[in-house]
Parts: C-alpha cells; sequence; structure tokens
C-alpha cells in the first residue's frame, strides 16, 4: 500500500526540486507498518512568542521560516513541511507589526506543491511595496520556495546554497502491472472518459497524458511569468535555464539572486540597513 505521507504529492503538478521527488519516489517502497495504527495527519499550529507574535523579531526584522517542503493547507508533519497559508498569516502580521520595519524570509526546501504558491508569491510581491522583505537563502531556495523567494526585495544565497529549478513536475503512480501480477483485476465505472485520467488502477493513454502535459505546460508558463516579472529579467532568458538550479554566485550571476552571503552575514547586512536600529 501507499505510504500514507507520499499520497499527498502523486498524480498532482509539483514545484520541486528533482532530486527531491527522486527520494519520494523512493519512499513508496516504505511499509506502511513504519507509523502507528493511530498516526495520521498532524495538523499543529505554530507556537505563539510570549509577545503574541508568531516570528521572531530581531532589531526590527521579523524573521519569517520556509522550510522543508512547502504544502497547501495543513501541514501533515511528515517530511517537515511548511504551510503556505502559515507564511501569508506571518507575512501579512509582520505587515502590521508597528515594530517589524522589515522581513526576512529564512528559507530552505527544495519547494512543495503548486496549490497556493503563486497567490502566496503574489501576496509577497505587494507586500514588499510596504515594507523590504529579503529572502535569505540558508542553504537551497528551489522551485516553489523560490518562486516565493522570487518575490522578495533582495536574494542572498550562500556559496554552496541553491536556486532555480523553475519548472513543473507531477508524480503519475500506475499500479496497474502489480495487480495484475497478484492476479487482481480492477474494473472501473466512471462517468466522462477523463475522469479516470490520475487514477493509478488506470493505464495512461496517450490522449490522456497529451492533456496532463498541457496543464503541466500552463503552470510552467505562470511560473516563468511570475520569475520574470519579481526579479525584472526577461521570460526567455528565464525559460533558458530550462528549470536548472544555480549554485552560490552562478544564481547571482543568472539574475536569480543578488549577493552572495552566508546566512549570518545575510542577517547583520538587513539589520544594519534597517531603520528600526536608528530608532533605539
Amino acid at each position: 500500500m501507499t505510504p500514507f505521507f507520499a499520497q499527498r504529492f502523486l498524480n498532482v503538478p509539483l514545484l520541486l526540486e528533482g532530486r527531491r521527488a527522486a527520494s519520494m519516489l523512493e519512499g513508496l517502497r516504505a511499509p506502511r507498518a513504519d507509523f502507528g495504527e493511530d498516526d495520521g495527519p498532524e495538523i499543529y499550529e505554530l507556537v505563539k512568542r510570549d509577545d503574541g507574535r508568531r516570528y521572531e523579531l530581531v532589531d526590527g526584522v521579523a524573521i519569517i521560516p520556509v522550510r522543508g517542503i512547502l504544502v497547501h493547507g495543513a501541514a501533515w508533519g511528515f517530511f517537515g513541511e511548511t504551510s503556505y497559508d502559515d507564511v501569508r498569516k506571518m507575512v501579512a502580521a509582520a505587515i502590521s507589526d508597528e515594530d517589524a520595519t522589515a522581513i526576512a524570509l529564512h528559507i530552505d526546501s527544495p519547494g512543495g506543491e503548486v496549490c497556493g504558491c503563486f497567490d502566496l508569491a503574489d501576496d509577497i510581491y505587494y507586500a514588499r511595496e510596504i515594507k523590504p522583505i529579503y529572502a535569505i537563502c540558508d542553504e537551497n531556495a528551489f522551485s516553489a520556495a523560490y518562486a516565493i523567494a522570487s518575490a522578495a526585495s533582495k536574494i542572498y544565497v550562500p556559496r554552496t546554497g541553491g536556486v532555480g529549478s523553475i519548472g513543473v513536475i507531477a508524480l503519475r503512480l500506475d499500479i496497474t502491472g502489480a495487480l495484475a501480477q497478484m492476479g487482481i483485476k480492477i474494473t472501473t465505472l466512471a462517468f466522462g472518459e477523463r475522469k479516470t485520467d490520475t487514477y493509478p488502477t488506470t493505464p495512461l493513454s496517450a490522449e490522456a497524458e497529451k492533456r496532463l502535459q498541457a496543464d503541466i505546460d500552463v503552470l510552467g508558463e505562470i511560473f516563468l511569468q511570475i520569475v520574470a516579472r519579481n526579479r525584472g529579467i526577461d521570460i526567455e532568458k528565464v525559460r533558458e535555464m530550462q528549470a536548472g538550479t544555480f549554485l552560490g554566485q552562478s544564481g547571482v550571476n543568472s539574475g536569480l539572486a543578488d549577493a552572495v552571503f552566508t546566512p549570518a552575514q545575510a542577517f547583520l547586512m538587513v539589520s544594519q540597513a534597517n531603520p528600526a536600529i536608528s530608532r533605539q
């Protein structure tokens, strides 16, 4: 049986760097017995600090974590996910927080789900007109994480970290061969010839694959447009990157980042540039 945690990421478009997508496929081999019988979606809230904030406030900079697999809706806790909605709430709170004069997105993520990502990137893009927003990579900001980082006013990446992977991927599970080996036959009754396009018990026809690829292409174009707008780069230059990843200085050279700094150096630069310090 497909592990509970892997079901979330199959047959849906993903903004996920390729190596992590491959490791998730390896996770399909994990038996369900790895988890307790009572295990299920673990829905938890970010712990509020004593001052009521859900983020650290250092020298007037609101530090918002964007880490692990990025998901729409509640995080389950299996991959150390971050919910887009949690990030949105924290950014909105920091924008309204009079003590926060700047925002730092502390990013270390291979990406995640398409759903919710582009809307969050838009929200951050418009919010940076109200307060400066910095993306500090520690270490990586790939795919969905890069879509979010690109919306910031500036992006800082360490020399061993990476940015990019501006592309879309979908993992389709086909269990028809395994069922046949076990002597199991499943008959699917459906209304609408496209209803079973993504069902793992239905072989993928050439026409269905073409339709699904068309959806991926549409999402990919949206991704290119968002990055081109956010970074002020010609869209054809972004397209020519072909979802490649860029390490350290090469990320700066490609226009996907602004400078190479360690996370500590980046935080220092952001805090020193923050007018909140001059008020103290």
